[in-house]
């Protein structure tokens, strides 16, 4: 039973370990992408490895009854598969090899194929050992016997393990770094299967193969996944980052054209260009017709064609180029590089905005022709804000710079000594009291420094008190480059915030008006729609929530008046309707849910006096019918039943159904 024992311990290892590589080995990929094709094949050996484990379980199991004849068929077809997967094992490790190391020289095709015969040939002998027994035989008590044959084939299949692990030593010999030590780890994988296999054959009742494969197993999994899911993940945070820096990011095909695309601008999305394509040059013209100045048009169509591309790079790391698009109408410079990937098939561009940097180059020149000194500079930038502080890091000494006086009493001066602590004595004077302590916390030098170190700035929105008045201002905090100074900067924003208080003003009566329905001024069926879903929700959580009743009114003989008297007198009688219901249910919404269907949500005193105000309501319908003249609305109430109604349009169909037989009765009157 420990053979099984132990089998069993390295199936549940290999899922544990491997669960997600399992999912690669149903994959299909193009056989050039040799990064996938190698985790496909690593997969298809995971899969031999448990394939041999689930048998040397069974086996382990059903052999302790070997001596009960009608299991003995079952005996020998287990010993058969166990030959079968310990080759099949074999097969698909060199088949990883191959991919894995990806030179597609001549020793990896003598290897695939030296392979595949020794697989082919190993299946022939189980079947001839049928008939001659010179791999295994059972004896008359159907004990397992292991051949001579059987040393004999395991002494071949160590020199192939041998093989294979010199030829991924000769592949660790040219590499270098990470790679060498992932290759050396394989190469003795190798070794290892190859002697644990011979050894198995030495002690056909331990299971010692079993044990090779989940050292392998274990070894793979700690120096080759991880070590190049780790590398991944550097390579995708180092790509993340370059990203930012470009509006776009393409990794196409020379041939074919086809191409992905990295990284995507939002605020050039007007570029049209989708995240994987079939072809990137045909796109490329199709977006210069759409986006290019017109004065660049013919210089950006003579770059964007394979043969200028494969041109251009001849002999070169990089080539660059720029022109100007219109963006919102206006002409922006953009750069755009390309570069081969390094595998001859591959050519990947950058496109970046360059436009401010331009201009910003063109700045730097002309101040530097009208040699404007650093204080001048300084004093061109505090205008940007209403005040500039230059504190140095260690003794908090500052030097200050003033656009304009938002301070009203408040003296602060061009040098100072302490601006930690004159910002500590002057924040209960002039800051709004609900903002003091998360100004001060702000100010803190240490949490500053430490803020700093992880984020190019940090800042700060909050409430100045001028005159008895409050203004917004915010607040930036910034280290120069050599860390010794803060750079804290404070502008106005009173205007800004006031804008988007007002903006979401605006933004609440659109929604306020998109609920109202336009004829009769009452609520809508989308407004009825949020309230049933707000009900719904504090029912389906449990919640404790207050009673309420629904009543489902219908405008009798709305088509007829649209048909004898026009459709102007149709939507009085509806506006007669709806003014109706509000002034009968004064407390509660009335909403518009239909042509001629309406809805009243009651609660609070309306709901305790629901059947007055029915009643109420019922006999001015009637009085209407009988005059002749006014609104005659159907109408059904149904209140909410917590122990029984699990959805609100439970009460809606009850009240529904009330109501039509209240049409009924008044079509009878």
């Amino acid at each position: 039973m420990y053979y099984a024992a132990v089998a069993f311990l390295a199936f549940t290892v290999n899922i544990i370990l491997n669960w997600n590589s399992f999912k690669n080995a149903w994959k299909k990929t193009d056989a050039r992408d040799t990064k996938k094709l190698s985790l496909i094949r690593y997969g298809h050996f995971l899969l031999a490895a448990n394939c041999f484990f689930l048998t040397e379980i069974c086996w382990g199991i059903i052999y302790d009854h070997h001596d009960v004849p009608e299991l003995f068929p079952i005996v020998y077809s287990i010993t058969v598969f166990y030959f079968l997967f310990m080759l099949l094992t074999m097969l698909t490790w060199a088949s990883y090899i191959v991919a894995y190391i990806n030179k597609g020289n001549f020793r990896s095709k003598i290897l695939t194929i030296g392979a595949w015969i020794m697989f082919l040939l190993g299946i022939g002998s189980l079947m001839l050992n049928r008939f001659y027994h010179f791999i295994f035989s059972y004896n008359e008590a159907h004990e397992y016997i292991p051949e001579k044959g059987s040393l004999a084939t395991f002494i071949f299949v160590l020199a192939f393990y041998a093989i294979l692990s010199m030829h991924m030593l000769i592949a660790a010999y040219k590499t270098k770094g990470s790679q060498k030590i992932r290759y050396m780890a394989v190469a003795y994988t190798s070794m290892a299967l190859g002697i644990f296999m011979f050894l198995q054959i030495l002690t056909s009742f331990l299971p010692l193969y079993v044990i090779g494969l989940l050292i392998a197993i274990c070894i793979v999994h700690s120096y080759v996944e991880a070590g190049e899911k780790k590398e991944k993940e550097i390579q995708d945070h180092i790509t993340s980052i370059m990203a930012e820096d470009y509006e776009a990011i393409y990794y196409f095909d020379i041939e074919t054209g086809e191409y992905i695309e990295f990284s995507r601008s939002q605020k050039y999305s007007f570029l049209d260009v989708t995240y994987i394509g079939k072809d990137f040059y045909k796109e490329s013209l199709d977006n210069i017709e759409k986006t290019v100045h017109p004065d660049d048009k013919e210089y950006a169509r003579s770059l964007f064609n394979k043969e200028a591309m494969i041109k251009n790079l001849e002999g070169k790391r990089s080539f660059s180029y720029k022109y100007r698009l219109m963006v919102d109408g206006y002409p922006r410079y953009f750069l755009f590089t390309y570069r081969g990937a390094g595998d001859d098939k591959h050519i990947i561009l950058y496109e970046k905005d360059i436009d401010d940097e331009l201009m910003a180059e063109k700045k730097i020149h002309e101040n530097q022709e009208k040699s404007i000194t650093f204080s001048r500079i300084a004093e061109s930038l505090a205008t940007n804000y209403d005040a500039i502080y230059y504190v140095d890091a260690v003794d908090s000494s500052y030097v200050s710079f003033e656009a304009n006086d938002i301070f009203g009493q408040l003296q602060v001066s061009q040098l100072g000594k302490e601006f930690f602590e004159e910002c500590y004595s002057n924040i209960p004077k002039i800051i709004h009291e609900q903002d003091r302590n998360r100004v001060v916390e702000f100010l803190d030098r240490d949490k500053m420094i430490t803020a700093l170190d992880n984020h190019r700035s940090s800042s700060i929105e909050y409430r100045l008190l001028v005159d008895g008045s409050s203004q917004y201002l915010r607040m930036i905090a910034r280290r120069s480059s050599d860390k010794s100074h803060f750079i804290i900067c404070v502008e106005n924003i009173d205007d800004e915030v006031r804008r988007e208080k007002q903006r979401l003003k605006e933004l609440k009566t659109e929604k306020e008006l998109a609920r109202r329905d336009e004829l009769t001024g009452i609520k809508n069926k989308y407004a009825y729609k949020e309230l049933e879903e707000s009900i719904q929700g504090n029912m389906d959580h449990g919640l404790d929530y207050l009673p309420y009743a629904l009543i489902v009114c219908d405008a009798n003989d709305l088509k007829k008046i649209n048909d004898t008297m026009g459709h102007v007198a149709g939507d009085e009688y509806l506006k007669a309707a709806a003014k109706l219901l509000c002034y009968t249910f004064v407390h509660s919404p009335v909403f518009r849910i239909g042509g001629d269907e309406f809805a009243v949500f009651l609660r609070g005193d309306d709901y305790y006096i629901r059947e007055e105000l029915m009643e109420k309501l019922r006999n001015q319908v009637l009085e209407n019918q009988k005059a002749g003249n006014g609104v005659v609305l159907a109408s059904g109430m149904s209140e909410y039943n917590p122990k029984t109604d699990t959805v609100v349009s439970d009460v809606f169909e009850r009240a529904d159904k009330a109501m039509y037989e209240n049409k009924r009765k008044l079509k009878g009157q």
